[in-house]
């Protein structure tokens, strides 16, 4: 553990787990705290809308366990910290050549190629949120084969494939989770409003046209930002859309 590490955040490193968002939401009700949750190898990982989260050897899986206040929208913020967290760990392990950029809603971008994704699951029952699991994907050493993408994806890069460097799983984590907490503390000082500003300023493909699909509903225009809430806002020919939730392609 890094001289870095944030106070009162508990870690703990499993050799194997099914899913880190999973252990973290098991462990949420004996904690006193926030936890990170790292696991070397993960064999049920998941991503967005239940897609198979692939986990080659030395690739970073963990889960940042914590009870948000604020309730559903408070814990959907985290997301945003998450991106700004990995944006910034990132360029530490990659170094100023690394051209990084975040794309709405829940990856980061290096090089033009998908290198991480966050996904956020919680606990609890009605509007109440208990705990809430932020999970955090990162090709290390090794992308998935590009064929397992769908059509039109941003294609999987790794660390190591696009850099050289070589970053062991628990090295990145003692970059990740003071990065995390250094976000958060800013969103619990001053509210939205700076990390969204943030946000936008590492966005990729702001200004620019992309296609914005919801199911079999698929919405093109220019992207123009994100709203208080972090919904998509698109200009298209049929006026200015807010769209909360989507998949966005290039």
């Amino acid at each position: 553990m890094s001289d870095a590490w944030p106070a009162g955040v508990a870690r703990h490193v499993l050799a194997r787990a099914d899913s880190t968002n999973a252990e973290a939401l098991r462990l949420a009700s004996g904690l006193s705290g926030p936890a990170w949750v790292m696991a070397r190898e993960q064999f049920a990982g998941r991503g967005r809308r239940g897609r198979e989260w692939v986990m080659p050897a030395g690739n970073f899986a963990g889960s940042l366990v914590l009870r948000p206040q604020g309730g559903a929208q408070a814990a959907a913020q985290l997301s945003f910290v998450a991106a700004l967290a990995l944006y910034d760990a990132l360029g530490d392990a990659c170094g100023p050549a690394a051209r990084l950029a975040i794309k709405w809603p829940n990856d980061v971008l290096l090089n033009g190629g998908k290198v991480a994704g966050i996904l956020l699951e919680s606990s609890g029952s009605g509007l109440g949120v208990q705990a809430v699991a932020v999970g955090i994907g990162v090709n290390l050493a090794a992308a998935p084969d590009a064929e397992a993408v769908e059509p039109g994806a941003t294609p999987p890069v790794s660390v190591q494939g696009e850099t050289g460097h070589t970053v062991a799983p628990e090295d990145f984590l003692d970059l990740l989770a003071p990065a995390f907490a250094r976000w958060q503390a800013q969103l619990d000082a001053y509210g939205f409003a700076p990390i969204r500003n943030a946000w936008l300023a590492r966005a990729a493909r702001l200004g620019e046209a992309i296609v914005a699909r919801t199911g079999s509903r698929e919405s093109r225009g220019i992207f123009e930002g994100i709203d208080d809430s972090g919904a998509l806002i698109l200009r298209s020919p049929a006026g200015r859309q807010v769209i909360p939730a989507a998949e966005v392609y290039f």
